[in-house]
């Protein structure tokens, strides 16, 4: 039985190379969305409305089911369109990175959009004036303060993302979660063992609560100051 719960610590390190790889992709995916929802840009505008619309208004578990097994599907047709006998399988880590990652991209989008519209409109205006491009100005006025806004949302966001992660084990990934089931299967204990998986979760949680609290009182610690 030892075995099993050394498994699952082993299944763990993928649980966490999942969860970072899709925190990046869905920064990305925020910063993209926010930026394009500040463009003032109709087409711009409508395309990241609708994707956050959507994504937030379906479960995450149709959408990663839709990515894993619609993308096979849809991969496969065109493949044969194009003559090709050659068979595609989605690999379930890219998958289900990809998949997290374009989830919670959406949640992102409107922590960061709301982060930015926080900053006051004459700073930015005021780094044009001084000559700064956009991308200047994002990088030395707007980034720096966003970061102060953001975290509290960031913080639920990625705390989420972590335990979403989770689904992954439903489409083969075999993560500390999918290690758990199998375990409990094979034994006919499931408690303990769906029990370890949960406090391994509540682990990661607590410590990067804990981490992303003091990023907080750092960032927020001249605002405080200044208050005084």
């Amino acid at each position: 039985m030892n075995a099993y719960y050394l498994s699952i610590l082993q299944g763990s390190v993928l649980t966490v190379g999942v969860s970072l790889a899709a925190l990046l992709v869905s920064i990305v995916l925020g910063l993209l969305g926010a930026g394009a929802k500040l463009s003032g840009r109709p087409v711009l505008v409508a395309l990241s409305t609708s994707y956050t619309t959507l994504i937030r208004g379906i479960p995450d578990l149709v959408v990663m089911l839709l990515v894993f097994y619609g993308g096979t599907i849809g991969l496969n047709k065109l493949m044969e369109a194009l003559g090709s006998a050659t068979v595609i399988d989605i690999n379930p880590f890219v998958a289900g990175v990809l998949t997290i990652g374009f989830i919670y991209g959406a949640y992102m989008t409107e922590t960061f959009r709301g982060a930015i519209l926080s900053i006051p409109k004459g700073q930015t205006e005021a780094a044009w004036a001084f000559g700064m491009g956009r991308v200047q100005t994002f990088l030395r006025i707007t980034a720096p303060q966003m970061v102060r806004y953001a975290l509290p949302g960031f913080t639920n966001n990625w705390l989420v993302l972590i335990k979403a992660t989770a689904l992954v084990s439903l489409i083969g990934l075999k993560e500390m979660t999918y290690i758990g089931k199998q375990a409990g299967a094979a034994t006919r204990s499931p408690f303990a063992f769906l029990l370890f998986t949960a406090a391994l979760f509540l682990i990661y949680t607590t410590v990067s609560l804990y981490a992303l609290r003091k990023l907080n009182a750092r960032y927020s610690l001249g605002t405080k100051r200044g208050q005084l």
